[in-house]
């Protein structure tokens, strides 16, 4: 049963790496080489991760929103902290459902990426985990994945050690070294990662809130999953696994310098660039939510959003919209206008 729902997967995996050891063949790297392979591995990472951008865009909308609800999640709990009765659970859940959506808020939107991606992740464990049968003729090849192939990945090394060699169901010492370098990469890389958006893009009124909790303890929990995990992981694995978090951080430094969190550190530092660029400060809120949302000079996105724009300078909301500089009136002019009313 799992051999077939992860056979497609397979196969895709294999095609994805044996694309890129070719297309790195053709540009002079030797195809016997454990770095052609551990860059075929690294431009699986690649494609699989620009294939989800649709999916972390959604998820970032979908952190930003429950950020600006906390304030309305927050009163919600208030009210009804204490209550134990079922009545009041009932209660409390549909008031916080029916937040969800008036403001078209999705909590679990943010556990797509990881999700999606966990399938390809085990995919290409059984296909390295397998290179070994493959390569002996014991196990049929996979899409592009030929038995010489098989075998070629199967014997190739990187700094001695085998693309399919694991910590534990080894004795080399080289296998060793490079699979605790790559745990203390993924380790680092995670660390990095949750800091910077607990330090940098949460408001300091949502560091208490259980999200937060959650964030720092994965924070710390990661490193030793990382450690306890990786030592019965394929050193190939192991490189699917690091380029994989060094994305994910690069990739979070740019939505927190870009797109950042409403109320967080990271906003104010990119108010105070658009302003000394003498751009507009745009500001986020979700219909449903707030008020002040409706103002005429807010900017609708497709999926619901509102966006307020403010010039970094005086000026009326007319000109705002004409664009046109509003020239102020002189005290002079002013008095011969009730003189003239006299």
């Amino acid at each position: 049963m799992l051999d077939t729902l992860l056979f497609p997967l397979e196969w895709f995996v294999a095609f994805v790496m044996v694309s890129f050891h070719n297309l790195f063949t053709a540009i002079g790297m030797r195809a016997e080489s454990g770095w052609t392979w551990a860059l075929s591995i690294a431009g699986l990472v690649v494609v699989l991760r620009i294939l989800l951008i649709p999916l972390f865009v959604k998820q970032i909308k979908s952190s930003r929103r429950m950020q600006l609800i906390q304030p309305e999640l927050q009163k919600i709990q208030k009210k009804y902290k204490g209550k134990k009765d079922p009545e009041s659970r009932q209660k409390m859940t549909e008031e916080t459902m029916e937040l969800y959506k008036r403001t078209g808020t999705n909590p679990f939107s943010s556990c797509m990426p990881i999700l999606l991606q966990s399938p390809f992740f085990f995919a290409l464990f059984r296909v390295l985990n397998n290179l070994d049968e493959m390569a002996a003729g014991k196990r049929e090849p996979i899409g592009l994945l030929t038995q010489e192939l098989a075998s070629q990945a199967e014997t190739s090394t990187l700094f001695g050690a085998s693309l399919s060699s694991t910590f534990l169901g080894s004795d080399q010492l080289s296998v060793k070294i490079l699979t605790v370098v790559m745990i203390i990469l993924m380790s680092v890389s995670v660390f990095i990662t949750q800091h910077q958006l607990m330090r940098r893009n949460m408001p300091a009124a949502a560091l208490d809130n259980p999200m937060a909790k959650q964030q720092k303890y994965i924070m710390y929990i990661m490193p030793v999953f990382f450690a306890i995990t990786g030592v019965n992981f394929p050193i190939g694995v192991l490189i699917y696994w690091v380029v994989t978090n060094l994305w994910t951080m690069g990739q979070q430094f740019y939505v927190i310098r870009r797109m950042p969190t409403p109320g967080s550190d990271a906003e104010k530092a990119l108010e105070a660039r658009r302003r000394a660029k003498g751009k507009e400060i745009k500001k986020l809120s979700i219909p449903g939510l707030n008020s002040s949302s409706d103002d005429d000079d807010d900017a609708v996105e497709p999926d619901g959003e509102k966006v307020s724009l403010t010039k970094t300078g005086a000026g009326s909301s007319a000109a705002k919209k004409s664009g046109q500089r509003v020239q102020p009136a002189s005290n002079k002019r002013g008095k011969n206008q009730k003189r003239r009313k006299r």
